[in-house]
């Protein structure tokens, strides 16, 4: 059924981005970008709040691995102030450090960004996600840097993050999440033990989420095991 257009001011806008509701609703026809290839991005891209929907070769609303990203984000690149609307593809990708700003996912597709690179450091600051049947952010960075997630409301969504649990080069990776707000969820963290991944909690609001769900991980592409749940005091820490 085709959505309709419903006007919203700047307002709300900013009280979405401000983290006083999850998502925003539908923008004008105005500030609705259709994106065909993906949007290359080098320094900083402020969308000032216009909303960016897949089209074409990023239009199908699929779950299939290995679609291309609404934003393509070049290592040290800041993408701030955009709604991604649906269908969105496969969100945003990083090469490497990244800074995610009040980047609100209307309803994820594959997943809403993935990150990828060395001694790579992500930001993820406001913001919010809704919709995500499987993960919401996947790290498959390589050894070093971080991932901080903070100020963010997500919601529907099967795993906030997840550590790669079957890459072909592997490393233990680091993620804070703190100051988020979570509802309808199956778990906040998924981490690979045997690779020394570190998932942080700290100041969330989560209800009966699970925080942290833990694997053993490899590098054969085979479907990573779950071995546990929960804080264990090395790899899930919540306080």
């Amino acid at each position: 059924m085709k959505r309709p257009r419903i006007l919203i001011g700047a307002a709300v806008l900013a009280a979405a981005m401000a983290g006083s509701v999850a998502t925003v609703g539908l923008a004008s026809a105005a500030t609705d970008v259709k994106v065909t290839a993906s949007i290359k991005v080098s320094g900083t891209f402020d969308g000032g709040g216009k909303r960016y929907i897949g089209s074409g070769a990023l239009g199908s609303g699929g779950q299939n691995e290995g679609q291309d990203p609404i934003f393509d984000l070049a290592a040290g690149a800041t993408l701030k102030n955009v709604i991604l609307g649906a269908p969105s593809a496969d969100g945003v990708h990083c090469a490497g450090s990244c800074n995610l700003t009040n980047v609100v996912w209307q309803d994820v597709g594959e997943d809403a960004a993935t990150f990828r690179g060395t001694n790579a450091t992500v930001v993820i600051d406001g913001g919010s996600a809704a919709s995500a049947s499987d993960k919401v952010f996947q790290d498959n960075r390589g050894a070093g840097g971080s991932v901080t997630i903070k100020n963010f409301k997500v919601s529907n969504f099967g795993k906030l993050y997840r550590s790669c649990g079957n890459c072909s080069t592997q490393a233990a990776r680091k993620v804070t999440i703190q100051n988020v707000t979570a509802t309808s969820g199956k778990v906040i963290a998924g981490v690979n033990t045997n690779y020394g991944d570190v998932a942080t909690l700290k100041g969330n609001n989560i209800g009966s989420i699970p925080t942290c769900w833990l694997y053993t991980g490899n590098n054969t592409g085979a479907e990573p095991t779950k071995t546990g749940s929960g804080a264990n005091g090395r790899n899930c820490i919540v306080s």
